[in-house]
C-alpha cells in the first residue's frame, strides 16, 4: 500500500471540524435557526478542554452537552468554543478546543460527523497543521440518519460503498459518505 505523504486522512479531518466551527460561529452570531440543536461528544481529558473538577470526574473520559434551549454565551474563535450550560442546576462554563470533539450530530435534521482520535506519533512526523498526528484509515464519515435518543449520540456505523443506488424517490434515509469514494482510480 502506497504511502499517504499528504496526508488526506488529517486534512479532511480540520475540514470537517471546520464545519463544526462555521455553525457554532453562526449560532453564536445569530441563534440556533428553526429546530436545529446540537449534541456535540469531547474528551474530556484533551488538551484545552476547561471544564470544572466535579465536572472532570463525573465525565473521566467523554462529555456529550447539548446545545439547544438552555445555554448561554456561546464564544467560538478559531480554535475552540465557550458555552456556559446547567448540569443539575449547577451552572458551569466549559471551554473546548475542536479538536477534542470526537461527534457532533444534529437531530433535528439528523446530520453530524463522527470524527477520528489524533495521537501523537513517537517518530515525530510533522502533519499538515505543525503537530506529530496519528488516525486510523478510516475518514470521518456522515452519521446516517437515525432515530434521535435523549441522551446517547448515534453509534458509528461500517462505511460501505453503496452498490448502485435506485434512480428518483429513495427512501429518505441518510447515507453514508466515504470520503475515498472520490478518489481517482
Amino acid at each position: 500500500m502506497p504511502v499517504d505523504h499528504i496526508r488526506y486522512d488529517i486534512l479532511a479531518q480540520h475540514a470537517l471540524r471546520g464545519v463544526v466551527r462555521t455553525v457554532l460561529a453562526d449560532v453564536a452570531a445569530k441563534g440556533l435557526p428553526g429546530e436545529h440543536h446540537f449534541k456535540i461528544t469531547f474528551a474530556t481529558a484533551a488538551l484545552g478542554v476547561r471544564l470544572s473538577d466535579r465536572m472532570r470526574a463525573q465525565y473521566p473520559e467523554t462529555m456529550t452537552i447539548v446545545l439547544q434551549h438552555q445555554f448561554w454565551d456561546l464564544a467560538v474563535n478559531d480554535d475552540a468554543f465557550e458555552v456556559g450550560l446547567s448540569f443539575n442546576g449547577v451552572t458551569e462554563r466549559l471551554a473546548v478546543p475542536f479538536d477534542a470533539i470526537t461527534a457532533f450530530y444534529d437531530p433535528a435534521v439528523e446530520f453530524g460527523f463522527q470524527f477520528e482520535t489524533i495521537k501523537a506519533e513517537a517518530s515525530g512526523e510533522r502533519g499538515a497543521a505543525g503537530t506529530s498526528p496519528e488516525i486510523s484509515n478510516a475518514p470521518a464519515t456522515r452519521l446516517p440518519a437515525q432515530p434521535s435518543q435523549p441522551d446517547a449520540l448515534p453509534r458509528p456505523v461500517a462505511a460501505k460503498p453503496k452498490a448502485s443506488a435506485p434512480s428518483g424517490g429513495g427512501t429518505g434515509g441518510g447515507e453514508v459518505v466515504r470520503l475515498d469514494r472520490f478518489r481517482k482510480k
